[in-house]
């Protein structure tokens, strides 16, 4: 029996474009001074498309930390020290207003009323998982929030997870790890979870199949799932 569930965040906990697409280019147009040529490369090194308004699937930054964004974009801005870059970012990223795919509360309580334990593990910081979790007003839901920061590592190595399991005193095998990248679901197989693909964000079905025991269109999905399982 599945006994507890770890999110991801970005791009399962919160849609990924919805909220990250229009942050990412006012963050990029602030940085560059108003260089508009300075924007678009700093854009071309994240994989990141100022146009639309929205990251390439393929963009290095989707499951990255904050420091594979403050290397990418660090060799585009002499004049910035590393740290303070890497503050900036992880501040305004707090203050971002996040868009979920469903009504999360309700969403997260009927897994709670399931009773399932709860848990974030996220490649983003924990200051900034913890600011998102609060400003949605679903931070009670949770057991367990990690980030790249926390100790544990970052994923698609299984430490967090190990971590999560460990820190509930439940076994990984009857944890499901849900996530929209292939690093979510790669960090799932290596700690023994349950590997549960979700749609919102960049990554397509198919890229998510090969790796997880279902691909759900949302965690709306979910509680229907666990069910099942």
């Amino acid at each position: 029996m599945i006994e507890a569930i770890l999110f991801d965040k970005d791009g399962t906990l919160f849609d990924f474009d919805a909220s990250w697409g229009v942050w990412a280019e006012r963050q990029l147009t602030k940085l560059a001074g108003g260089d508009g040529a300075l924007a678009g490369r700093m854009a071309a090194s994240i994989g990141y498309d100022l146009a639309a308004l929205r990251f390439h699937p393929w963009s290095p930054v989707i499951a990255g930390t904050l420091d594979d964004a403050v290397d990418l974009l660090l060799p585009h801005l002499p004049h910035w020290e590393r740290r303070a870059l890497a503050d900036e970012l992880d501040g305004a990223a707090q203050d971002l207003p996040l868009v979920a795919p469903v009504d999360l509360a309700p969403c997260l309580a009927g897994l709670r009323g399931q009773r399932l334990r709860l848990g974030v593990a996220t490649n983003d910081s924990e200051a900034a998982a913890r600011a998102h979790l609060a400003a949605a007003g679903v931070t009670g839901f949770f057991d367990f929030v990690a980030g790249y920061d926390s100790g544990y590592g970052a994923k698609p190595a299984p430490g967090p997870l190990l971590a999560f399991a460990d820190y509930l005193g439940v076994a990984p095998e009857a944890c499901a790890m849900v996530g929209d990248s292939t690093h979510d679901l790669n960090a799932a197989r290596a700690a023994g979870m349950r590997p549960v693909g979700v749609l919102t964000g960049p990554a397509r079905a198919e890229d998510l199949a090969p790796l997880a025991e279902v691909v759900l269109p949302d965690i709306g999905a979910l509680a229907a799932w666990v069910l099942r399982a």
